[in-house]
């Protein structure tokens, strides 16, 4: 028996309950959580933004160590530490092969098989097939990266999602390279790890922009030269910024078209947009054939980074180790699982960076 925090239903609270974990099966592995990081896409999963199959265990972005493994697992053993990865390729589809694993085409499949259950035999979802949110998870052996030496187990719960997501989406999507201006609509944790990733990348200037003003100071912690509050005036201030072109990159990081438009706005000609932040599927952005002709933009999302964590989460760690990538100042808020609630109302007043659920 352990401790979760269960979405009975789409929009329903969560609720802190124990449930019953199996031994881990063929192929499996059972992990103590260290941390678990609340992520924007945990809010989305529990008020249908995403779809989820319920009753679930949300939470993707974790670290543990292994308690036990099951028949033909050998990549880890007890005692090891380890980074969960919520997006595991299968290595055999058509997306795989062609070398773009982050969009695996299987790679949701453990989301949407049962893994534990609650005290009355009901079947419990993992959440992104991680189900972090728990005192313990088992998960396939795939989900599993082991955590390279030098890189503390709380803090690294960020390498599963905001970390990987933010450096991949600077160096891997959009190739920011040095000397390049950045502009990054929307500082929560993803955003705050793309700053930190455009400062490792050489980009000057690197403006961050959000609508709550006391992300200033967090901002230029993460590398920001500048700070903008948003209005309808952005996309100028940003030209002010960059000798009247705009800027070389913009990062959304909010999911709304609003600001879609205005980073597209924010680009100079021939620019490029990287749309990261998970928006609404009614919320529409509209380009005129003329613009998209005139201004040659490029505007393309980024999922997971477009990273491969079983090649970048060893990367990250060097980055941590030389002291280029401060893990620790993303997070704002250690909270429990208790506290989670309250987390889900930060981000969507906008407050703070990372929430971390530290067991």
């Amino acid at each position: 028996m352990v401790r979760a925090a269960l979405l009975s239903s789409v929009g329903a609270p969560l609720e802190l309950t124990e449930i019953e974990l199996p031994e881990p099966g063929p192929g499996k592995v059972r992990v103590k959580l260290a941390a678990a990081g609340v992520c924007h896409s945990d809010l989305s999963l529990s008020n249908g933004v995403l779809r989820t199959k319920t009753p679930v265990v949300l939470g993707h972005e974790g670290a543990g160590t292994v308690v036990s493994v099951g028949e033909g697992v050998d990549s880890v053993r007890p005692g090891d530490p380890v980074v969960l990865n919520w997006a595991p390729a299968c290595g055999t589809c058509h997306l795989c092969a062609i070398g773009e694993p982050w969009l695996c085409e299987n790679q949701y499949a453990a989301s949407v098989e049962t893994y534990a259950a609650l005290t009355d035999g009901t079947g419990l979802y993992p959440g992104l097939g991680v189900a972090a949110f728990a005192e313990e998870t088992i998960v396939n052996e795939n989900a599993i990266i082991p955590l390279p030496e030098g890189v503390p187990l709380t803090s690294a719960a960020l390498l599963g999602c905001a970390v990987l997501t933010g450096y991949g989406a600077v160096h891997n999507a959009a190739r920011v390279r040095v000397g390049e201006s950045v502009v990054v609509f929307g500082l929560g944790g993803v955003g705050l790890a793309v700053l930190q990733a455009a400062r490792i990348a050489g980009a000057s200037p690197i403006i961050a922009v959000d609508v709550t003003p006391e992300k200033e100071e967090l901002a230029r912690l993460h590398g920001a030269t500048d700070f903008l509050l948003a209005d309808e005036q952005t996309p100028k201030a940003v030209r002010g910024l960059t000798g009247g072109n705009g800027a070389d990159h913009a990062f959304e990081c909010v999911g709304r078209s609003t600001t879609i438009r205005a980073a597209w706005s924010a680009t100079r000609k021939g620019g490029r947009v990287t749309v990261i932040g998970i928006g609404g599927k009614d919320d529409l952005v509209s380009f005129s054939a003329l613009e998209i002709f005139h201004f040659a933009r490029t505007l393309t999302s980024c999922v997971y980074g477009n990273s491969d964590p079983v090649k970048d989460i060893p990367v990250l760690a060097e980055h941590v180790r030389a002291g280029r990538l401060d893990l620790d100042a993303l997070i704002t808020d250690r909270i429990t699982l208790e506290e989670i609630p309250a987390a889900f109302d930060r981000m969507a007043a906008g407050r703070g960076g990372r929430s971390l659920v530290v067991f």
